[in-house]
């Protein structure tokens, strides 16, 4: 029988994509009665449970879980956005006396919850038009001249980011960098794990998760989307337009996949690196032949579940 848990204070588990959190977070909830909360960016967005492996309907039914495709496509989404609904959800599971188990990694919606967002400057309309002017190669140049900081966590081929980066430069006086990942202030109570793997198995599972994708049904599901009502953030979704071109012949599927492959290796390298600031957090270091039980009952010695 699941026991209710010690404290109803928020514990967090996150690591690179790819990673196993998932499971570790469904199984802890199971061991202390706790109940799960999204904190990925696109696991939030409905209609697409394949490409972003959300919680299967089984998975589901084991423990409660919260805001995993509870947003439309057509509605964009930011961390502060993210960081209201997160905190309501927090607030109720903690009134019921459950812990809440916060399980992501999309680190600045994480972030929002750990420590609050650092104020930053609302876009300014003739600064965005003259950016949005510039090639991207030339808005690439600007932030590594700026911001490299910035430059080196963001996907540089991603002009709407690197946009965004520059303008809180230029209107700030300060690299984005700076501002975005103060971790000086984290508020109270605060506590969580992050899971530490190997970079060649964290490879090793994006590759195969990406299969499975395809093996689920994902040219089906992308294919089912309409275009018009797609919101900008959503349309971000690592493997949306990959596989989307493999659907409409545009691609093959090999092509396709390697591409998905690749940029999900790519964001997971982004996740270690700016998950290594988190210092609150307690790093935990997971082989290949670490499972999810095991994990878990780390876990639950090191917080006393």
């Amino acid at each position: 029988m699941p026991q209710k848990s010690k404290s109803p204070l928020p514990l967090s588990i996150t690591g690179p994509t790819g990673g196993g959190k998932s499971a570790v977070a469904l199984l802890l909830a199971e061991a202390t009665g706790g109940e799960i909360i999204c904190a990925d960016a696109y696991q939030l967005y409905r209609g697409i449970p394949i490409l972003t492996a959300q919680p299967t309907a089984a998975e589901l039914a084991r423990a409660p879980h919260h805001l995993y495709g509870s947003i439309p496509l057509s509605q964009e989404m930011d961390a502060g956005t993210f960081e209201k609904l997160a905190l309501s959800t927090i607030a109720e599971v903690q009134s019921r006396g459950k812990l809440p188990i916060v399980c992501g990694g999309s680190g600045l919606y994480l972030k929002s919850l750990t420590h609050g967002l650092s104020p930053l400057p609302p876009a300014d309309p003739t600064l965005r038009k003259k950016l949005e002017s510039l090639s991207t190669q030339e808005l690439a140049d600007r932030l590594l001249e700026l911001d490299p900081g910035s430059a080196e966590q963001l996907n540089l081929q991603n002009p709407r980011h690197v946009a965004r980066a520059l303008e809180i430069c230029l209107l700030t006086g300060q690299p984005a960098s700076e501002l975005k990942q103060s971790w000086a202030m984290p508020r109270s109570g605060l506590r969580g794990v992050y899971l530490d793997l190997p970079r060649d198995y964290i490879y090793d599972r994006v590759n195969a998760r990406t299969l499975d994708m395809v093996a689920a049904g994902v040219l089906a599901e992308v294919s089912a989307i309409d275009d018009d009502t797609l919101s900008n953030t959503a349309s971000k979704a690592i493997g949306l337009w990959e596989f989307r071109a493999a659907a409409d012949e545009a691609t093959s599927l090999q092509e396709a996949v390697a591409a998905v492959q690749q940029t999900t290796r790519n964001y997971a390298k982004r996740q270690t690196t700016w998950f290594k600031r988190e210092t609150a957090f307690v790093n935990i270091p997971v082989t290949p032949t670490d499972t999810a039980p095991q994990i878990t009952e780390k876990i639950t010695r090191i917080f006393g579940f």
